[in-house]
């Protein structure tokens, strides 16, 4: 099974008497927004077209913890996000889409919790709400409850430790752009750089200019110009913990399994003790 499904495939699945579970996950990240401009509201979005069926699913509050010490997008309480699963309809026995917007990250985030927490059938629709061509809802959908009950997997996961070791026996990517993994410019957090030993592989670079994933042998051969082989273990952070979730998603369309620094930058550089490294230099 694949990690992602095309908008053709998902409408046949939703036509069909076994439909997928649908979330839409639209969000955005807002960073230095003009004074007085209004935040990226994804329930709004939702409101105004979905795709029929869907369930709204707020990436801020329902698949991350509050903001503090982890990072900005920390890993939800894990009894909370179940419960929020269920309502959404999950259930362990049905497959899960997901979409967002049409960068991915958001939605890429959603299905990297399911998956790390057992769920065995979660893709994301590739290129996101962009790549639908069938009419959309304002109705909000009520999913009976699902029975989904997230139980976290054994890998997959890193924390700065993990990540620190990583970068120094494995391949550890930095999804964030590149000025921001060179130290050249931080628009949100304490102090720019990359952890001493990463590798700069924005995630942007992923995919095409359509938002869809480039092909699998494509992403092969990326990946294995940045160091990975099949015996390389891989690990993945970003600002948050978000990005980073579609690097990770775009390693398991190329066939390579991959853990992701949930604290990622936000975490590390908000502490002062933990080294940073700039330029375009790993070490």
């Amino acid at each position: 099974m694949t990690a992602i499904i095309t908008a053709s495939e998902l409408a046949q699945q939703l036509a069909g008497g076994a439909p997928p579970v649908l979330l839409d996950v639209r969000w955005q990240l807002s960073v230095a927004k003009a004074a007085g401009a209004p935040a990226f509201d994804g329930r709004a979005a939702y409101v105004a077209g979905h795709i029929p069926g869907a369930v709204f699913v707020d990436l801020d509050r329902e698949l991350a913890a509050a903001p503090g010490a982890h990072g900005r997008h920390p890993l939800p309480d894990l009894a909370e996000f179940g419960a929020a699963m269920r309502r959404a309809g999950v259930s362990a026995g049905r497959p899960v889409v997901v979409y967002d917007g049409g960068q991915g990250w958001a939605a890429a985030r959603a299905w990297w919790l399911l998956s790390w927490t057992g769920h065995p059938d979660v893709r994301v629709l590739d290129g996101g709400l962009p790549s639908w061509r069938g009419a959309l809802s304002t109705e909000e959908a009520v999913p009976a409850e699902g029975d989904f009950a997230p139980v976290p997997g054994a890998a997959g996961l890193l924390d700065a430790d993990g990540a620190a070791a990583l970068a120094r026996t494995g391949v550890l990517l930095d999804a964030r752009a590149g000025e921001r993994y060179r130290g050249e410019v931080e628009p949100i957090d304490r102090v720019g750089g990359h952890i001493p030993g990463a590798v700069s592989a924005p995630t942007t670079e992923n995919v095409g200019p359509d938002g869809r994933f480039l092909p699998a042998a494509e992403l092969r051969d990326r990946f294995k110009a940045l160091g990975v082989s099949e015996d390389t273990e891989v690990g993945v952070y970003c600002g948050s913990g978000v990005s980073g979730a579609h690097e990770v998603l775009a390693l398991a369309v190329a066939g390579i399994p991959a853990a992701l620094y949930v604290g990622s930058w936000s975490e590390w550089s908000s502490d002062p003790s933990r080294p940073v490294a700039t330029g375009a230099d790993p070490q």
